[in-house]
């Protein structure tokens, strides 16, 4: 067991370097464009990457959130770990940038306190790992259209259909599947910490749905302005 918490330290630690490290790449492959676009670069990767590995954790599919309750793998440790040294990269990160987002470094903090009560317990990977795909499966298409913007696609056909992409999976993940999985969290026997965090998630990701239908409607009542100008 001792040698599983050392090569899970070990991934934290390394992988924090090394997102740095990439950071710090891309920032000088793309010096000419924004902070945050560097920073929404590294975010599509890991996302990519974490949906992989938390797919491959799943042991049943007829049931992808068992078993519930039950000790966690090794490579479910792994799968946590990875993302957690994402997480603390990215809070650290996003203090150097001109803008602090208050509601990202909640949801950081939420997820990494997650993280390392799932890894220190042992427990619920299951559902934690779960968690983890239906979190990260919508962000590529929020960095993609961030990113449309800044490279010249500001109002175009493709940025809205990034938006309603992002807003699409957004929605059935973490409005749909995230109720399901907090009340398996909850109604399990998993630690209350656990069940705190799942809880929290949720609320945080609630909150993010309004902000999304706010900016779905901006974006129609927008474009259908031209077409009534025409009339």
């Amino acid at each position: 067991m001792e040698e599983e918490y050392i090569r899970v330290i070990n991934i934290t630690v390394i992988g924090v370097i090394s997102w740095g490290l990439i950071f710090i790449l891309v920032r000088r492959i793309f010096s000419n464009y924004s902070f945050d676009f560097s920073t929404r670069i590294v975010s599509t990767l890991h996302a990519t990457v974490a949906v992989a590995l938390a797919t491959l954790t799943i042991q049943d599919w007829s049931c992808p959130v068992c078993p519930i309750a039950s000790r966690s793998s090794l490579q479910q440790m792994e799968t946590m770990a990875f993302s957690l040294s994402y997480m603390i990269y990215d809070l650290i990160c996003s203090h150097f940038d001109e803008v602090l987002s208050i509601d990202n470094a909640v949801h950081h903090s939420v997820c990494i306190l997650g993280f390392v009560a799932g890894l220190c317990y042992r427990k619920c990977a299951s559902e934690m790992v779960a968690a983890l795909l239906i979190t990260e499966i919508s962000s590529p298409f929020l960095h993609l259209r961030e990113i449309l913007k800044q490279i010249g696609y500001r109002d175009t056909d493709l940025n809205l259909a990034a938006d309603v992409c992002f807003a699409t999976i957004f929605s059935l993940a973490r409005m749909v599947v995230g109720p399901y999985l907090v009340y398996v969290t909850i109604s399990a026997d998993n630690p209350i910490l656990i069940k705190a965090m799942a809880l929290g998630l949720q609320l945080v990701s609630a909150f993010w749905f309004y902000k999304i239908l706010k900016m779905m409607r901006y974006k129609v009542i927008k474009r259908s302005m031209p077409n009534k100008k025409s009339t």
